[in-house]
């Protein structure tokens, strides 16, 4: 279903998050003339335009959103295949704490953040803060009940379902892992982040 949102978005209900992803991907690599945001979700993509008709892209988007839903499963959520790999040293302030809650020592916890790849599921809470789904199910804790007033900008963290690097100093309540040297978030860049929905991330012990 699409839906208007406002007096130039629409907003595309997949009900799925691959199925967002290959929608995603299908605007960015050619974008409909006049769109000027794109903004996948977990079950939605909305996609907002510089035109006050809408009728056209609605119609654009029927067409892409069914292309997509008949399109296979690709090596990678977003068709490229690409894995981007993040060096990690793993001495979080809350990895001895993620260890007892889970039952796992420290070294079962890092093999089992590393031993799988995660994918983008999508970008929010901060410019470049990517929520990274995929995670091993003994790690799923919940964030923590005071959340920390400052958390160092490459800090890697998890929370509920989800891994994520920290792209810039900031508050947050996500339990600390480690840390990486990987830049993830430059506005000096183009495109600033280096996550984008549907890829394939790796982490590696360092």
């Amino acid at each position: 279903m699409i839906r208007r949102v406002g007096e130039r978005g629409l907003l595309v209900e997949t009900g799925e998050l691959a199925l967002s992803h290959r929608l995603d991907a299908r605007l960015r690599a050619e974008p409909p003339a006049g769109v000027v945001e794109i903004v996948p979700g977990p079950e939605t993509v909305l996609v907002v335009s510089e035109a006050a008709d809408l009728a056209p892209l609605r119609a654009h988007l029927a067409g892409l959103l069914a292309a997509a839903e008949a399109e296979p499963e690709a090596a990678g959520a977003d068709g490229s295949g690409e894995v981007l790999v993040i060096p990690v040293v793993y001495d979080g302030e809350d990895l001895p704490r993620v260890a007892a809650e889970t039952g796992l020592s420290t070294d079962e916890v890092i093999a089992r953040h590393t031993g799988s790849d995660l994918v983008v599921g999508w970008l929010g809470f901060a410019p470049g803060f990517a929520y990274l789904t995929g995670l091993d199910p003994r790690l799923h804790l919940p964030r923590l009940a005071t959340p920390r007033t400052g958390v160092p900008a490459g800090s890697v963290a998890v929370a509920g379902p989800y891994s994520a690097v920290y792209p810039t100093a900031s508050p947050g309540g996500w339990r600390l892992l480690g840390r990486t040297a990987t830049t993830v978030w430059d506005v000096r860049a183009d495109p600033p982040t280096r996550f984008r929905p549907g890829l394939r991330v790796r982490f590696e012990a360092a």
